[in-house]
């Protein structure tokens, strides 16, 4: 291709785009809640500006610059969301994952039996807000840093 063609090329490479097994290994540290701020400091990093988490199957889609997405794979078979919310459960199993009394799967089984259907990381803004089925906000939680 030409130096002309390759100007006029629509396609351009975006700045600090990151692939899965960067966030797979970052990933791979946390072995609690406890662990999550660490977590969250190294793929900013790595250019993630956020990311929404699905309980049911435990699948994220990370957000990037200008528009960039990239989606993961289920970590598990599908499993059900409870149709109304607990929150004071939620708010219980919530602490004991972030204070290191769960792990991951077991974390993801309880938001779905507390009618928690998914999350989403603001990494700029430093939050995690949990939603339910409808899309109401449950919970909005500053992330430590």
């Amino acid at each position: 291709m030409s130096k002309s063609a390759q100007r006029r090329s629509p396609i351009r490479q975006i700045e600090n785009m990151f692939t899965l097994a960067q966030i797979r290994e970052a990933h791979a540290r946390v072995k609690s809640g406890a662990d999550f701020p660490a977590y969250i400091r190294e793929i900013r990093k790595l250019g993630v500006s956020g990311y929404e988490t699905w309980v049911y199957d435990g699948h994220n889609t990370y957000f990037g610059n200008e528009g960039f997405t990239l989606s993961s794979p289920p970590l598990f078979p599908s499993m059900p969301v409870a149709p109304k919310v607990d929150r004071d459960q939620f708010i219980k199993i919530l602490k004991l994952h972030q204070q290191g009394g769960s792990d991951y799967p077991t974390f993801c089984r309880q938001c779905g039996e507390t009618g928690i259907e998914r999350w989403v990381v603001n990494i700029i803004n430093m939050t995690c807000t949990y939603f339910d089925k409808s899309g109401e906000p449950i919970l909005i939680e500053d992330i430590p840093h």
